[in-house]
């Protein structure tokens, strides 16, 4: 079945275009030394589900694609093989990440490697992104593959699958579990990746990674009523939306609140989750009418990796953010509400605790957290995750840069907020 060029594409379409034509394991191109075998995780690692995949999607477009519909098959196969082989190369440098996890607090660095798919989709990629779906693009996500979730999810680390359209255009989907990496860490490793497949050899300028994390926050025994971060994949169906906001358009927003709150401007991400949460309250309470006497939270995921290790932020791995618990009373609605809620756990949140998760004071700010989230467990409860101002438009796999750049999360009531290209926007969905 093939589409005509310049259709819109939806769910149904996309199942029946992609065919996954191959399914590998990429070891590291060099074995492991024995020293670095076993790695001790992060308290902040050690309480991550290891099921939860972070996954970001880079749309590549065929600049050559004239020439690309006379030797099809030699041209993708070719940049196949290539991204096989500087994947294997990255690896020896991001060894934990072809690990399997041991136990909780350990990774076993033992080679066994990434799971690597490769897909072929009847189709344009112009055509997919006319009005993106998400239901179609998580028929790009390897965990979405039912033999890869049966094989690989909890045990594999790092999941990747490679698109090629039909003119060409390539889709590159990583996925690292959260017991190893978190958003920036992921993008650390996929700069890497990149640079050796465009350039064959590791810029001296990207740094090594760091797996230190283990020993500037050591994993513990945690006796609380619920020691792990709520991250868990809903058996239920969920419906996701996309949504975008123009940046200029929102001043107007913001004058109004800043007469509202005195000396209060919201920042650009604030106010499209105010707007987001404020249309998600009336709903719920028009659909469920008993959530209206519930108070309503939202979980708002927050890095202070360059608090903790502010020389070498960008190439220690693991997991540096929480998720901070804003909380917000049944009649606190209205946007100046929600934004001035949101400032104000920020505000307190990198005040008193951001830079104590580290060593014993790590262990103590981690409890007090955990115990905060248990107090509110009867909460209507939505999260955030934001990937602005990160250089997900910078990847060039020497194919030159993305059209598009964007994530998903399999999670129930979450929010995810992605720059748009021209940073003149936010991509929320």
């Amino acid at each position: 079945m093939a589409i005509r060029h310049g259709t819109m594409l939806s769910s149904c379409d996309i199942d029946s275009l992609v065919e996954i034509t191959s399914r590998k394991t990429i070891k590291p191109s060099s074995p492991t030394p024995p020293h670095n075998r076993i790695l001790k995780l992060s308290l902040l690692d050690q309480i991550m589900p290891p099921t939860v995949y972070g996954t970001i999607l880079w749309f590549f477009p065929n600049h050559n694609a004239s020439d690309f519909a006379s030797k099809s098959s030699e041209s993708t196969t070719t940049k196949s093989k290539r991204l096989q082989d500087s994947l294997s190369k990255a690896l020896v440098q991001f060894y934990p990440m072809a690990g399997r996890v041991k136990s909780p607090a350990l990774i076993e660095c033992n080679d066994e490697g990434a799971h690597f798919l490769e897909a072929r989709v009847n189709c344009q990629l112009s055509d997919l992104l006319i009005q993106p779906n998400p239901e179609s693009l998580n028929h790009l996500m390897a965990q979405n593959d039912p033999k890869t979730a049966n094989e690989a999810l909890g045990s594999t680390l790092l999941l990747v699958q490679i698109s090629v359209f039909n003119c060409g255009g390539i889709v590159v989907s990583v996925s690292a579990s959260h017991k190893i990496a978190d958003a920036a860490s992921l993008l650390t490793f996929v700069r890497a990746w990149a640079a050796i497949n465009r350039d064959g050899v590791l810029e001296l300028q990207l740094g090594t990674p760091e797996f230190t994390g283990g020993s500037l926050l050591p994993p513990r025994e945690l006796s609380l009523p619920s020691s792990k971060v709520n991250l868990e994949i809903p058996t239920q169906s969920l419906v996701t939306k996309r949504f975008v906001f123009n940046v200029s358009k929102m001043v107007s927003l913001k004058e109004k609140i800043g007469s509202v709150v005195q000396a209060f401007i919201p920042s650009t991400s604030h106010l499209v989750l105010a707007i987001i949460l404020k249309c998600s309250i009336a709903a719920s309470r028009q659909c469920k009418p008993e959530s209206s006497i519930k108070p309503t939270v939202l979980s708002q995921m927050v890095s202070f990796r360059k608090r903790i290790v502010p020389e070498k932020s960008e190439n220690v791995m693991g997991n540096w953010f929480w998720p901070i618990q804003v909380l917000f009373k049944e009649n606190e609605i209205e946007l100046h509400d929600l934004a001035s809620k949101m400032r104000q756990g920020l505000t307190e949140f990198r005040n008193e605790k951001a830079s104590r998760f580290k060593g014993e004071d790590g262990f103590l700010v981690i409890s007090e957290c955990l115990r905060e989230r248990n107090d509110i467990n009867s909460a209507n409860v939505y999260r955030t995750s934001s990937l602005c101002k990160l250089p997900l438009y910078e990847m060039d796999f020497g194919w030159g840069k993305p059209a598009w750049v964007t994530s998903l999360s399999v999670l129930k009531n979450i929010i995810l907020l992605v720059d748009t290209k021209e940073k003149d926007g936010i991509e929320a969905w």
